[in-house]
């Protein structure tokens, strides 16, 4: 079925179709149906690319993501593709694992690709690729990246309010000595996390000097954390901040195979509240970070922009809580050398050598 028959159905011009199809002319209402009942009638299907041709804008966004085996980014993944689609514009997703060289290649491929707008859900990210995607005509709506423009949103997180129910909670069950386990400092999100935590401390505990031990927000490396926490000998904490829900299961599944019981020996706390969390043995306490808020409202700006480059961008402002489940409890007592009595007991059982037969 070619536009032909379809202006004919319609008993219009192939260009009054074209303009209705593309939105590229206003027609009145009357004619607008006439042509789009004769589209229906017919089962004509535009041509994209021809209508992006048409219209100098395609119907499709791109989305970066930092890594698809987190579950926080298929959440969020999805709550972005319902948006789109409901706003009638399709979505390439590109996954860069955390690595900057791979953002920096995919920006470039979705301005190759003549994408309508890209909604960056990641932090490694160099900034002046921002500009190139302006200087381009490309909308783009930002995570944590900058200021809001000409045609880019900005997506502002609020850390701290998140982390400060997180460590008043913990002050409330009597902790004194809480670690942080945090992301990659070269992300910008990372250090947003270490600051709200270490801001947060200084008024709830300013006597204290927190341990601080650096992980990769994979699963890998709350396992990592746990392991140099557990081995740093001294005082150890009661309790432990993670910077995302993947460490923080990591953090516990560590502790639990050195012995360690969460959360009688030590409490965790997590952040983003993935669908994992409550799973978790116990159920994680975490910071919730709200994915389809995040999601819905990433793409409703970015289609404004889209639609109405004229428009400055917006800040986007997304709130954080904390919920309580059963990985934090009241701070353990401890033994002589500073470390929760169960705990120590514990490692010093592992690290007993097996009894012999005689």
């Amino acid at each position: 079925m070619r536009i032909k028959d379809v202006a004919r159905e319609a008993g219009v011009s192939t260009a009054t179709v074209s303009h209705v199809i593309n939105k590229t002319r206003r027609v009145t209402d009357e004619t607008r149906e006439r042509v789009l009942r004769a589209v229906e009638r017919c089962g004509y299907y535009p041509n994209a690319h021809a209508r992006s041709l048409a219209s100098g804008r395609s119907n499709t966004l791109g989305l970066i993501i930092s890594d698809i085996s987190n579950p926080f980014f298929p959440e969020l993944v999805k709550s972005i593709e319902r948006a789109a689609f409901e706003r009638g514009y399709d979505l390439i997703l590109s996954n860069t694992n955390y690595e900057a060289k791979r953002t920096s290649s995919y920006v470039q491929r979705l301005i190759e690709r003549k994408v309508a707008g890209v909604a960056l859900m990641t932090s490694e990210l160099d900034t002046t690729l921002v500009g190139e995607l302006a200087r381009q005509r490309v909308c783009v709506v930002f995570l944590d990246l900058g200021s809001a423009g000409r045609c880019m949103s900005n997506i502002v997180v609020d850390y701290d309010t998140g982390i400060e129910e997180a460590i008043a909670h913990l002050v409330a069950l009597g902790h004194r000595e809480i670690a942080f386990v945090g992301g990659p400092r070269r992300l910008r999100s990372a250090v947003k996390r270490l600051d709200a935590f270490r801001n947060s401390l200084a008024r709830h505990l300013p006597e204290t000097s927190p341990q601080v031990y650096d992980g990769n927000f994979k699963l890998d490396g709350g396992r990592q954390a746990a392991r140099a926490l557990l081995e740093r000998g001294g005082e150890m904490p009661t309790a432990v901040v993670v910077a995302n829900d993947m460490m923080a299961l990591g953090v516990m599944q560590e502790f639990r195979e050195r012995g360690v019981e969460v959360p009688r020996d030590v409490s965790v706390v997590g952040f983003d509240d993935i669908a994992f969390a409550q799973l978790a043995a116990p159920p994680l306490t975490t910071v919730s970070l709200p994915r389809e808020e995040l999601g819905r409202r990433a793409v409703e700006a970015l289609i404004a922009s889209v639609e109405h480059s004229e428009q400055q961008g917006t800040d986007i402002h997304i709130s954080t809580r904390l919920v309580t489940r059963a990985s934090t409890g009241r701070a353990p007592k401890r033994n002589a050398e500073g470390r929760p009595a169960a705990a120590a007991d514990a490692n010093t059982r592992r690290a007993a050598p097996p009894a012999r037969d005689r």
